[in-house]
Formats: structure tokens, C-alpha cells, sequence
């Protein structure tokens, strides 16, 4: 962590910034951004964001793979792969 962003050195040596407000909008969890159903895509729950939910809580590791942050007003389900934490900053 550097101040309110979540600092990633990678293996290539680029470095990434994810401020936690844009880490915790882009949770990749079935609660926050749907997940596929038999016919169709089922949205997420969304629910409202408020102050607590963009500071960090916690962090964990997951296996070697991703990351799961938990958030100060609950939320605990995201798991960042490293994969899709580099995509997301490459499109920046």
C-alpha cells in the first residue's frame, strides 16, 4: 500500500497504482458484477458504496495467484487474480 493506492511491481519491472476506490469499483465477485446463469447473465447485486466501502480492511493472499482484499464495510468475496489485476491496469 502507498498512501490510498495499492502499489504492484511486476515481474517485468512495470510498476501499477490502483487507487482502492477504482480497485473496490472493479471487485470481479458474482455479487458485484454478475456471473452467467444457463440462459442468460444474471447482474450482480450492486448495492450502494458508501465511504467504508473503498477503505481496505485487510489483504490476503490467494494460493500464488490473486489477491482478496477485504473492505472496511464488509465485503470480502473479490479475488483479484494477478491476470486480471495486469489487464485492468493495461487499459489505463
Amino acid at each position: 500500500m502507498v498512501g490510498s493506492e495499492l502499489a504492484i511491481r511486476w515481474p517485468d519491472g512495470k510498476e501499477s497504482y490502483f487507487p482502492l476506490e477504482e480497485l473496490r469499483r472493479q471487485c470481479p465477485c458474482a455479487a458485484c458484477c454478475g456471473e452467467p446463469g444457463l440462459t442468460r447473465s444474471l447482474p450482480g447485486a450492486g448495492g450502494k458504496l458508501t465511504a467504508e466501502s473503498f477503505r481496505l480492511k485487510a489483504m490476503q493472499a490467494v494460493g500464488g495467484y490473486a489477491i482478496q482484499p477485504t473492505w472496511e464495510d464488509g465485503h470480502g468475496t473479490g479475488i483479484y487474480s494477478w491476470d486480471y489485476l495486469r489487464k485492468i491496469t493495461d487499459v489505463k
